[in-house]
């Protein structure tokens, strides 16, 4: 009987791969090796077990066992294996192998993997030159092809256990990665309550316009199974602007068996590709997403002709993104049952001109259904608090609810966590539109307009903690005491300093 593994011993198995480039290449080049060969071994692992499985049942029929192979999730073509590239470790030109081989597995799976691994090589002098490339890329496949790397499902079980353990290094990578880091991840905790608030149905088209490795994306589809008995009826849409993140969302969907996905390649704001029939911006139910924060450069230039109108409601600046994405976000939501959840940094909240315009007509149109503070150092990449807007068409009513939950959090050496209860007490004051004193707020449309509709929490949620009165008298009588005392301890180490002889 094969032996099974758990989580935690695949996790620490797939770290310890890195440690063939810490100290030679930086994690920022290294990452996309790793993860791409992670995702090869996991292919080739898959077709060899199925392949056993068959030639068990059907040994004398190779033509047989050929056809039952045609029907597995992906193709793995003769050559392309990691068993392949490793038998052949020691030879010359192994970079330029194991590019091959990528590619080949993408013309064979041009659906679902095309363009896949085109913005990575292996033949990078990334790696160093010719002796140092080869020596890394031979010590990471012998590294992957330790036993504790043998990642057949008739030994490690559920698929998502190397799906995990993708996610397992994504994190481990953007926890690293300083402030690029927040590119191509979110915390899981903050995307699992994101997909909450959203609340995914059956049946629900999903889109995050900066999905960056799909970790928010997946997060809202797992909620669906979780509600409905494991159901895959739900559609996943993205778009990333960064090649080699986007090659990472691709992969990581597959490994998670997210097959009902389309994932595009290119800038959302300049150049947005999930377009309907009639190209116009297709709309979804839910549209998520954790856009970086105040980008710079991001792209008024086109803007300012948008074919799609999506800027109707103002031109955010020049040199500040987020309401860029906001709108964007806003107009690709279907008309009755479109709900959006994004992560923006607090100065989205008040901030004036322009910005102060937008977020008055979004308020006016009574698109804004919650503004949820954040505990500070929650992301990679940055330490400073976040906020999550809610905003619903076809609201029932006109308030908003403001939470402030910037003190609940699970304190970590670098990072700061959110823990089960701090979720679900965000999502129970969301729920429930009622205040809660120093934690939670209903506003309604006159009173936000009567604050100018500056959104700032603390205008909505007062968190002041009075002082604990002082009783002068008790203060004076207890100084008089210790006055008291310490004259008798002086006396008393004078007496001492006699006895020994010290006295003057």
């Amino acid at each position: 009987m094969t032996s099974q593994i758990n989580q935690d011993d695949i996790n620490k198995a797939v770290w310890a791969v890195c440690d063939t480039f810490r100290g030679t290449v930086s994690s920022e080049v290294y990452k996309d090796y790793v993860l791409s060969l992670l995702f090869l071994k996991y292919l080739s692992d898959v077709w060899k077990d199925h392949y056993a499985q068959y030639a068990e049942q059907h040994g004398d029929h190779p033509e047989l066992i050929a056809e039952l192979m045609k029907s597995e999730r992906f193709v793995l073509p003769e050559g392309a294996s990691f068993y392949d590239l490793y038998e052949s470790r020691h030879a010359p030109k192994l970079g330029e192998r194991i590019d091959k081989a990528l590619h080949a597995i993408e013309d064979a799976n041009i659906g679902k993997l095309k363009d896949v691994f085109q913005d990575i090589s292996f033949n990078s002098s990334k790696l160093g030159d010719e002796q140092q490339k080869g020596e890394l890329l031979r010590h990471m496949l012998e590294d992957f092809n330790k036993p504790q790397l043998d990642l057949r499902p008739s030994r490690v079980g559920k698929l998502d256990i190397i799906g995990n353990a993708y996610e397992y290094l994504i994190k481990q990578f953007a926890s690293g990665s300083g402030k690029k880091a927040g590119e191509f991840y979110t915390p899981p905790e903050v995307s699992q309550l994101m997909a909450r608030l959203v609340d995914p149905q059956e049946g629900d088209e999903i889109c995050d316009p900066a999905c960056g490795s799909a970790s928010l994306l997946m997060k809202c589809g797992q909620e669906v199974k979780r509600k409905f008995g494991g159901s895959k009826k739900y559609a996943l849409y993205g778009q990333e602007a960064i090649g080699s993140t986007w090659a990472l969302a691709k992969m990581n969907l597959f490994l998670h068996g997210e097959d009902n996905h389309r994932v595009e390649w290119g800038d959302t704001i300049r150049n947005p590709k999930l377009l309907d029939t009639e190209h116009s911006l297709k709309h979804f139910d839910i549209v998520v997403a954790n856009p970086p924060f105040s980008l710079d450069k991001w792209g008024v230039e086109s803007a300012e002709d948008d074919r799609f109108g999506r800027f109707r409601r103002g031109m955010p600046p020049k040199t500040k993104g987020d309401y860029a994405f906001i709108s964007h976000m806003v107009e690709t939501l279907k008309a009755k049952t479109g709900r959006m959840a994004v992560v923006v940094p607090h100065g989205v909240l008040f901030r004036g001109s322009s910005e102060g315009k937008i977020r008055k007509k979004l308020v006016e149109e009574n698109l804004l259904d919650a503004v949820i503070g954040l505990p500070e150092k929650l992301f990679y990449g940055t330490g400073i608090p976040a906020a999550i807007l809610l905003l619903k068409r076809n609201k029932t009513d006109g308030s908003v609810i403001f939470v402030d939950a910037r003190r609940a959090f699970k304190p970590g050496k670098n990072q700061n966590f959110l823990e089960d209860e701090h979720l679900q007490d965000i999502l129970d004051a969301v729920a429930a539109r009622e205040d809660i004193e120093k934690y939670a707020h209903r506003a309604d449309k006159a009173e936000i307009e009567e604050n100018d509709f500056n959104l700032n929490i603390p205008r909505y949620v007062d968190t002041f903690e009075e002082e604990e009165e002082i009783d002068l008298m008790a203060v004076h009588a207890e100084r008089t005491e210790l006055k008291k005392t310490l004259a008798e301890l002086e006396a008393k180490m004078d007496g001492y300093l006699k006895e020994l002889g010290y006295a003057s």
